[in-house]
Parts: C-alpha cells; structure tokens; sequence
C-alpha cells in the first residue's frame, strides 16, 4: 500500500503500559470473555482468541508517540484514508456529514467503556465511546499466528474496525444490539454474523475507494486476511469441529465474497446483509 504523502489522521490516542486506562485483568478476556461481551452487544470486533487460546499478543513496545511509533504512523495513515472515503460516501451516497471515530492504540491492555481488552480480544470497536481499539502487536499476530500478513491485511483490519463505527453512525448497532436482546442465543449470533458480514462489505467500499494507493497483491492480501478470521478458519486451527451456531463473524468464504461484494460495487446499498435471503 502506497502510502508516502498521505497525511495521518489526528484521531488517534496513544497508551502505553501503565497509562490511559488501568490493567485488564491477567490473560484478558479470553474466549468465554469475549462470548458474553459480544452477548450483550459491548462491543464489535475480531474474535481471534479461539486461535491464541486466551493468551495475549506479547509486546515490549513502551509508550510512544505516533511520530516515533512505525505501525501507529502506518495505522494514522489508514485511519486518514478512511476518514477521507466515508466523509465522500455519506456526502455523496447518503447526503449526510460523517463523523469519524478516534482510534487508540494500547500496549498489552487497556480499559474502555465496553470493558477491559488485551490483545487475546483482537481489535474492537466499542459504541459506548465511539473508538476502536488497537494493540499493534495484532499485525504480528495476523502474520505469525494466522498467515495473513502484508501491510493492506493489517490495512483491511482498520477499515472493519471503523466500519463499525459506520454502522453506529447509521444507527444499525444500536438496532441490532435491541434485536439481539430479545433473540436466543443462537438467534443473536446469527444477527452477529449479519453485523460482521456487512462491516466485512463496508471495508470493500474503503478498498474501491483507495485503489490508487493499492499495490500488486494487495486486493489479495485483503481477502485472505478476511477469510483467516472466518470463524470456521478459527475454529479448526484451534483444533474444533465448526459449530456455525456459535459462529458471530461468518465463514471464510462469507468474509471474503461480502468483501469482494463491496470492493465490486462501491455502494453502501449493497451491504444490507440483513435484506439478504443468503449469505
């Protein structure tokens, strides 16, 4: 991804070990944690505890600046670009003002409204504050750990993460979490994979609309970061037999084709999962 020139975004808060927001507790919120997190319609984000089994991305880093800091200079990058192509697709698409998210950056833990997070709970967006939380560590973790690596991958990460906060911007997380109250169990998981599956097509506009930033293969590291964190990919590398009906984030090749759907279209219309008969 070409990024030399593009300016980073001013949305970002740092936080380093022992600042901005106190310790999560040992071992973070590990699967079960993230489970009922997502239960309760907390936050929204990628689930890779399933593969790390309830430990955390490791991660040295002390407190930086985004200046000094290579992966948060890259992720200010990103965030500018999509703060750029979602103010162009509500003005255009929607005929409304975007508001974009702030964007934190932790090492190891930290705090938010929708709870604590260590980099066992992957990134996440939570509503309560509009921010998405990111440890950087993850995009070692996406390379190492989930053979996804390449920088658009951890790009694709980023843009789902504020896709989210699109979704909070049109009102859809606020409708989904009330449905998902009322629902069983299962029945809120599914709504979840819908949720999923259309931040997954809104990361496709974000691509469609920085194409001239794009580089040979980045198209592909995007969708084969998105099915690496299918829940079926997740699920089997954990050594699990797939149970869809604990799935909250869809299948690989769910991930991938909403994606492509939205990279495709470049139309925020085109990602109404829940008008979908099939997904």
């Amino acid at each position: 991804m070409r990024l030399r020139g593009i300016r980073r975004s001013r949305n970002v808060e740092m936080r380093g070990r022992g600042r901005g927001g106190g310790v999560a507790a040992k071992g973070g919120l590990g699967l079960v944690g993230v489970l009922a997190v997502l239960a309760i319609g907390y936050f929204t984000g990628i689930d890779v505890s399933p593969l790390l089994q309830g430990g955390t991305v490791q991660n040295d880093r002390p407190a930086a600046s985004v200046q000094d800091d290579p992966a948060a200079g890259f992720s200010a990058q990103v965030l500018a670009t999509t703060e750029d192509v979602w103010t162009a697709v509500f003005r255009d698409q929607l005929g409304r003002t975007y508001t974009p998210p702030r964007l934190v950056i932790f090492d190891g833990v930290t705090q938010s409204p929708c709870g604590g997070a260590d980099g066992a709970t992957g990134p996440f967006y939570c509503p309560a504050d509009s921010k998405a939380y990111l440890d950087t560590g993850f995009f070692d973790a996406l390379d190492r750990q989930m053979g996804a690596g390449g920088d658009f991958a951890a790009a694709y990460v980023i843009a789902h993460e504020v896709a989210h906060h699109v979704q909070n911007e049109l009102g859809i997380l606020s409708e989904v979490n009330a449905a998902r109250q009322r629902a069983s169990r299962t029945e809120a998981n599914a709504l979840t994979v819908r949720l999923e599956l259309m931040a997954d097509c809104m990361s496709g506009i974000w691509a469609s609309n920085v194409r001239g930033l794009m580089e040979k293969g980045d198209l592909q590291e995007a969708l084969n970061a998105a099915r690496k964190i299918g829940d079926d990919y997740l699920q089997r590398r954990a050594g699990r037999v797939p149970q869809p009906h604990t799935f909250t984030h869809g299948t690989s090749e769910q991930r991938a084709r909403w994606f492509a759907r939205g990279y495709d279209s470049g139309q925020i219309g085109q990602c109404d999962t829940f008008a979908a008969q099939q997904l």
